[in-house]
């Protein structure tokens, strides 16, 4: 199924009766966003895809998304079984495009998450790579509950042009989805990649990557995330069930 695109460049299409944008370029489309007005960019893998079937708020979330990109090798899958002819395109990767444009465009950028050792370590590290980098909060994950609304009225005045938030899914995207609301710029959820970043985790090798099987990368590295990856037949399964 295709609807009209929130983002030119895109169609918008479905899995699952969740929205996922196929775009010619990911990062042209992201840009083309921010020009717009900003939004929330969600990277949809099929884990995701089968947590915002048990919870409504996520899959909310998703569906007001303004841009929907398929991160997961499950969703290329699936969209291709939908005749659409796309790339997998890694959150990371974008995300890190966009950092480096940031810079390029004299962006503020904000990052929000992860613990504080890996948030001081990745500060240093992106500062160092991207002297340009106009980073106006790197601020760790693991802040006491009062600290956040003081944490968001800051950030929210600040007007950012990209906000990168690590807090884990569905926190992060239902953060997002709360906070940009009237803003402008960029707004992404990225999971673990500060944690890439900042040399805490390795990325799995480009070979598993070819293969599309980085989700085994990720499970011998966190053999305690077995349970979480049961959602890949179970996404499997639905999707030739034709849900």
């Amino acid at each position: 199924m295709v609807t009209e695109p929130e983002v030119p460049g895109c169609l918008r299409s479905k899995v699952l009766g969740l929205p996922v944008d196929v775009c010619a370029d990911v990062a042209d489309a992201a840009l083309a966003l921010h020009r717009r007005g900003g939004g929330q960019i969600v990277t949809l893998n099929a884990e995701m895809t089968m947590a915002a079937l048990e919870d409504p708020s996520l899959g909310d979330v998703i569906r007001s998304a303004e841009l929907v990109i398929p991160d997961g090798a499950g969703v290329v899958w699936a969209l291709g079984r939908q005749g659409h002819r796309v790339r997998r395109s890694p959150g990371i990767e974008l995300a890190d495009r966009l950092l480096v444009e940031a810079a390029e465009r004299g962006w503020r950028v904000a990052l929000v998450g992860a613990s504080p050792a890996v948030m001081e370590r990745l500060r240093e590290r992106l500062l160092l790579r991207l002297p340009g980098l106009d980073l106006i909060a790197a601020v760790h994950g693991y802040q006491p509950e009062a600290a956040w609304p003081g944490l968001e009225a800051t950030l929210t005045a600040s007007q950012p042009d990209l906000v990168l938030a690590a807090l884990g899914v569905p926190r992060q995207e239902i953060w997002i989805q709360r906070l940009h609301q009237g803003q402008g710029g960029l707004w992404m959820g990225v999971g673990g990649s500060f944690d890439v970043w900042a040399g805490a985790k390795k990325r799995a090798p480009a070979w598993m990557g070819a293969l599309q099987i980085e989700w085994l990368y990720r499970l011998i590295q966190e053999p305690s995330r077995w349970r979480r990856m049961l959602a890949l037949p179970a996404f499997a399964w639905a999707v030739l069930r034709g849900g």
